[in-house]
C-alpha cells in the first residue's frame, strides 16, 4: 500500500487515505507519488495538496498523522508541539529547552517551570 496525506494551504495534516500499490504502478517512491497525486486530485475533486507518506518512515522522517505539519524545507512531516516553549531541531524533532536527566527515574516535562520533573511512586 501506499500512503498519502492531505495538506491544508499551510502544510497541516487533514487525511491519510492509503492506496493500492497498483494505482501507482508498483513503483518506489518518488516515482510513484505524481501518480498517487493525480488519483486523489480525481478522487477528492480537485484538491491538490497531497504528499506521499512512509508508513515504515522510510522517507520524509515519519509516518503522517491528522494535524501533523508538512515542512517542505525538511521534506518531513512534523508532529505537534507539544509545548510552546519546545523547539524544532534540525531532524525535525521537537526538544526541550533543557535535557531531560539520564539518572534512570522518570520525568515528566513542567512546562511553568520549564523543567524536568520526577514522577513519584515510578520505578
Amino acid at each position: 500500500m501506499a500512503h498519502f496525506a492531505k495538506l491544508d494551504e499551510d502544510g497541516l495534516v487533514l487525511e491519510v487515505h492509503a492506496l493500492n500499490n497498483e494505482v501507482v504502478k508498483n513503483l518506489p517512491f518518488p516515482e510513484s507519488e505524481p501518480l498517487g497525486v493525480q488519483f486523489y486530485i480525481e478522487w477528492s475533486g480537485g484538491h491538490s495538496n497531497w504528499k506521499q507518506t512512509s508508513y515504515n518512515n522510510n522517507f520524509r522522517k515519519r509516518y503522517a498523522g491528522i494535524d501533523y505539519t508538512y515542512d517542505a524545507g525538511l521534506d518531513a512531516f512534523i508532529t505537534p508541539q507539544p509545548y510552546p516553549s519546545w523547539a524544532l531541531d534540525e531532524n525535525a524533532d521537537w526538544q526541550a529547552p533543557a535535557p531531560m536527566p539520564t539518572d534512570g527515574k522518570m520525568y515528566r516535562w513542567d512546562e511553568p517551570t520549564l523543567s524536568w520533573v520526577e514522577v513519584e511512586g515510578m520505578v
